[in-house]
């Protein structure tokens, strides 16, 4: 029997695309300065994982030059987004599940934060935890054992929920913990997780 849900927060609670065209239209419009470094093809590849992948890593995948990785992040840095947001309508289902919740999420504080105060989640979670690149060292990884020593649990206490599996779903799966991969859009069939599915209400098969 699960105790404890850490979720992500990107593509899991909410649908980046519903955000995306506000949110990046600063970010996109500076890729598209850099153009003619950035071949056509790539560029449209970085901008459709940038809505699903942190900065950084899109920005090492890609090979943006040192400049265009650092006016990046320093734009990024410094935006928040105050328009509203909605989750998905089944995290509803997730937020009434009597387990303890845990948020971890990749990216940039104020950012992250400000989705947070958006979308009016957190008062769900026991404690939110931002993993910054630009603060930290710090990975979900090392997040998610902390939670796990700290709280007492057992790795087979815990579900990690999330969309990526390169990133939650990895770390979660090199401590042992279990893992549900909500693929609503089947992005990764081949994707090993001890639980799979397309809808994030079905998540509740599987805790008890």
């Amino acid at each position: 029997m699960k105790r404890a849900l850490i979720l992500d927060l990107d593509n899991t609670i909410y649908p980046v695309s519903s955000i995306a065209e506000h949110l990046f239209e600063r970010l996109f419009a500076l890729l598209d300065e850099y153009a003619e470094e950035i071949n056509y093809e790539t560029l449209i590849n970085a901008k459709d994982e940038l809505t699903r992948r942190p900065y950084h890593w899109v920005a090492d995948k890609y090979n943006f030059g040192e400049e265009l990785k650092n006016k990046g992040i320093g734009l990024l840095n410094e935006i928040t987004y105050n328009l509203p947001m909605h989750p998905f309508d089944e995290y509803q289902y997730v937020k009434s599940i009597p387990l303890t919740k845990f948020l971890v999420t990749t990216g940039f504080s104020k950012l992250q934060w400000s989705k947070v105060k958006m979308l009016d989640i957190e008062n769900d979670f026991e404690e939110i935890h931002i993993v910054d690149p630009e603060i930290s060292k710090q990975t979900k990884k090392d997040v998610f054992a902390d939670i796990v020593k700290r709280y007492g649990y057992d790795a087979s206490e815990v579900l990690v929920i999330g969309d990526d599996p390169e990133s939650e779903i990895q770390a979660a799966k090199e401590l042992g913990i279990d893992t549900f991969l909500f693929d609503p859009e089947n992005k990764h069939p081949h994707a090993f997780s001890t639980y799979k599915a397309s809808q994030l209400k079905d998540v509740m098969n599987f805790l008890f």
